[in-house]
Order: C-alpha cells, then sequence, then structure tokens
C-alpha cells in the first residue's frame, strides 16, 4: 500500500493542473501503480522525466537488450520489486538470456555472457554496490558501447535509479497483474 494517496487533477495546486492533465495525457490515464503514479504529485517534473524517459528509451544508441539488461541490473542492485516485474519478461523478449536474467534475480554466479553484456553489468553493479566505477570496469564499457553509448547507459541507470526510489521511498504497489517472481531480498 503507497504511503500516500494517488494524486489527482484535484489534489495538486490549481496552477499545476495544466501540467497534470498533459503529464496524465502522456502515460494513458492517470497511473494507478509504479513511479509514474508517485511522480505525477509533481506533475512538472513527471512530465520533464518523460521527455527524458522517451530519449532514453525510443531514440538511444543502446540496443534494446542493453537498455533492458540496464534496467534489470538497477532494478535487481536497488531491489525495486515494481521495475524487475516491469522488464524481467521484457528483458528476455528483447534478448537478455533466461538464464542471465534468474542469476541477476536470485544473486547467484552469472552465466557466460557476451563482451557488451558483461561490461553493462559489471558498470552498474560496481556503481550501485560501491557508487564509484574502476577505470577496469569504466574501459571495459566504454570499449563495448563508445563514448556516447556510456553515457546513455549511465543516464539511463541513473534514471532507472530514481524511478527505484521513488517506488521503494514511497511503497509503491506492483500491479495486480504481476508476471514475475519476486525478487528475494
Amino acid at each position: 500500500m503507497p504511503r500516500i494517496p494517488i494524486p489527482t487533477r484535484e489534489s495538486v495546486p490549481q496552477n499545476l493542473r495544466d501540467a497534470f492533465d498533459a503529464a496524465a495525457q502522456g502515460r494513458g490515464g492517470v497511473p494507478r501503480t509504479g513511479p509514474g503514479s508517485i511522480m505525477l504529485n509533481s506533475p512538472e517534473a513527471s512530465q520533464r522525466a518523460s521527455h527524458l524517459s522517451e530519449y532514453l528509451r525510443r531514440q538511444s544508441t543502446l540496443a534494446q537488450n542493453i537498455q533492458e539488461l540496464a534496467m534489470l541490473v538497477t532494478a535487481r542492485e536497488l531491489d525495486c520489486q515494481y521495475i524487475w516485474n516491469a522488464h524481467a519478461a521484457s528483458g528476455r523478449k528483447a534478448g537478455v538470456s533466461s538464464p542471465l536474467v534468474d542469476a541477476l534475480r536470485d544473486r547467484q554466479p552469472l552465466p557466460p555472457m557476451n563482451p557488451e553484456e558483461t561490461a553493462v553489468v559489471r558498470y552498474g553493479q560496481e556503481f550501485f554496490r560501491t557508487h564509484r566505477v574502476s577505470r577496469g570496469a569504466f574501459q571495459a564499457a566504454l570499449e563495448q558501447l563508445g563514448a556516447q553509448g556510456l553515457t546513455e547507459l549511465t543516464m539511463l541507470m541513473g534514471y532507472y535509479g530514481m524511478l527505484a526510489f521513488c517506488v521503494n521511498a514511497f511503497d509503491g504497489d506492483l500491479p495486480s497483474e504481476r508476471t514475475e517472481t519476486i525478487l528475494p531480498v
């Protein structure tokens, strides 16, 4: 149960109702779960975050499987049930192997990965665990993704870190149509 009610048009200040309407319309309505339902408490910030999300998800130079892997690493490292549930199946569909998804979920030894996957996982895990990235992990990710790709990977993980912070801090609910096994935390 979330710590605060899902915002409504009437619950936000009058001067932010146009921003609320635009943010809700951009999401196809007021989300009932997840970070979108929380971020609408600040309609202008929600709208601006949507623009960044749109770029990172639809126009980034990163391949779909790498984007999904980055989201899964972020979800797992931040123990975010909502993001994990939202991206485990889509990660598999985009080409992240089921053994890799399962090993990340269960914090088990990782199966063999290609160099690009290895670089993404190592980069994300190092940052989320130590708040830094070693020279070796940085260089490996740079060699695999290039400067633009590594910048976009960093921004994508940071964006999903923000979403996880919202969901975890506000005790956001999982959707009722949950399909994935709960993260063991």
